[in-house]
C-alpha cells in the first residue's frame, strides 16, 4: 500500500515538473531588436565615435599680391592743405574679381593715409602729394591692407613728375584727376614705374590737388584673405 502511495505521488511531481517547464516564455532575440531596448542593437552610425566627421569649416578666399584697387576719394587732397598721417576715405570704383567670381563689390568702403604732403616753396621749390590705402570694409568686415603709395608732384616752373612708390616699377598708379570741370572727367594716367603722365590735377602754380571723387589705383603689395 505504501509503495503504491509513493508511486502516485512521483509520478503527480512529474507532471507538474513537466507542465511548469512547458509554460516557460520563450527566451529573448538578442540578434535584433530596438536600438533602446534592453539587450538590443546600436546602429553602426548612431554609435559613439561613428564614422561621421564633422563639416569642413569654409576656406578664405585670396586676392593675390600685385591685385588692382580703383578707388574714388571721398574727400579732396593737396599738397597745400593735407598733412602727412591724414586719413582719407574712398569707396571701390571698380569690383575685383577671384577666378571669375567677384569677391569685393564695387561700392566697398575704403580708407587710406596720406604719407606725405608738400607744399610749393617748402620743400626745395617742389610740391609733393603722396597717398596710399590701408583698409577695405567688405560685407561689414573690415580688412587691413598692404597697398603701393601713389606720389604726385612738380618741380621748378610748371615742371609736372609723377612716380609710384613701393613694389618696385607698377606698384602703384593714378588713373585720374578732376580738374575745374565736371564730376568724373578723368585728364591723367600713370602706368609703369616712371611713366609719365597726358595731363595731371594742379592747382595754382605749383601745388598738386587730387579734387573728390578723383579715380586712383593701388596695388596691393600682399594677399588679402577674405572669410566666406
Amino acid at each position: 500500500m505504501r509503495s503504491r502511495l509513493a508511486v502516485l505521488t512521483l509520478s503527480s511531481y512529474l507532471m507538474f515538473s513537466l507542465l511548469a517547464c512547458s509554460s516557460k516564455p520563450p527566451a529573448n532575440n538578442t540578434s535584433g531588436g530596438d536600438a533602446n531596448s534592453p539587450g538590443g542593437t546600436v546602429a553602426p552610425g548612431n554609435m559613439a565615435g561613428g564614422s561621421k566627421q564633422a563639416p569642413r569649416a569654409a576656406q578664405p578666399i585670396v586676392v593675390p599680391s600685385g591685385s588692382v584697387l580703383t578707388v574714388r576719394l571721398g574727400e579732396t587732397l593737396s599738397s597745400k592743405t593735407s598733412e602727412a598721417g591724414q586719413a582719407f576715405s574712398a569707396t571701390l570704383a571698380t569690383p575685383v574679381e577671384v577666378d571669375g567670381q567677384t569677391v569685393i563689390p564695387a561700392g566697398a568702403t575704403a580708407s587710406g593715409t596720406v604719407v606725405a604732403a608738400h607744399a610749393a616753396g617748402k620743400f626745395k621749390g617742389a610740391s609733393l602729394l603722396q597717398i596710399k590705402l590701408h583698409a577695405i570694409t567688405i560685407d561689414g568686415k573690415r580688412y587691413a591692407l598692404q597697398t603701393s603709395s601713389v606720389a604726385r608732384g612738380q618741380k621748378g616752373k610748371g615742371k609736372r613728375t609723377a612716380a609710384m612708390i613701393g613694389g618696385g616699377a607698377g606698384a602703384g598708379a593714378l588713373i585720374g584727376a578732376l580738374a575745374g570741370g565736371g564730376k568724373g572727367a578723368a585728364i591723367g594716367a600713370l602706368v609703369g614705374g616712371g611713366a609719365g603722365t597726358a595731363g595731371s590735377a594742379f592747382t595754382g602754380n605749383r601745388d598738386v590737388t587730387l579734387p573728390a571723387e578723383s579715380a586712383v589705383s593701388f596695388k596691393l603689395e600682399a594677399p588679402l584673405e577674405i572669410s566666406q
